[in-house]
């Protein structure tokens, strides 16, 4: 249940993220962020909100079910206003590795996020897509995030 504690906090984020989605880009962008990420129900989840230098925002609610002793990641954008479709998954030797399906511009989408490098003050989130069911997939954004005071 305590796998995520280590994000509870406030962050500055490196993000590098490319500018177009699986049609083999190579042209990234670099941007910050800053985080916001507070426990609810007890540990068993928590709330994270983002704020980019665009003025944009995003919100993570990460919960966890006992039952399964999985973790469900659901994230909205203040683009839409409407949480994508979660992601499943967990953490094993440090690393927290989770998958969900979605639609990306028209094209049905495998998608996976993945927690590594993870410190008391820093840790790498990063996403990849796969529009082949998961056999082949592209990294589109990291984020390195660095803890504040």
């Amino acid at each position: 249940m305590g796998d995520f504690d280590f994000l509870i906090g406030r962050w500055a984020i490196a993000n590098r993220r490319l500018k177009q989605r699986l049609v083999g880009s190579a042209d990234w962008e670099e941007f910050a962020s800053t985080s916001d990420v507070r426990p609810i129900f007890g540990g068993a989840g928590n709330v994270d909100e983002i704020t980019f230098a665009d003025g944009t925002s995003g919100l993570t609610v990460r919960l966890f079910d006992p039952t399964t002793g999985r973790w469900s990641l659901n994230w909205a954008s203040s683009d839409s206003g409407v949480f994508f479709p979660p992601l499943f998954g967990g953490f094993t030797d440090g690393v927290g590795t989770f998958h969900g399906d979605e639609v990306q511009d028209g094209v049905p989408v495998r998608i996976r996020f993945v927690w590594s490098r993870i410190t008391p003050d820093s840790a790498r989130w990063e996403q990849a897509m796969s529009a082949d069911g998961g056999e082949t997939w592209e990294t589109n954004w990291y984020m390195d995030i660095t803890r504040l005071p």
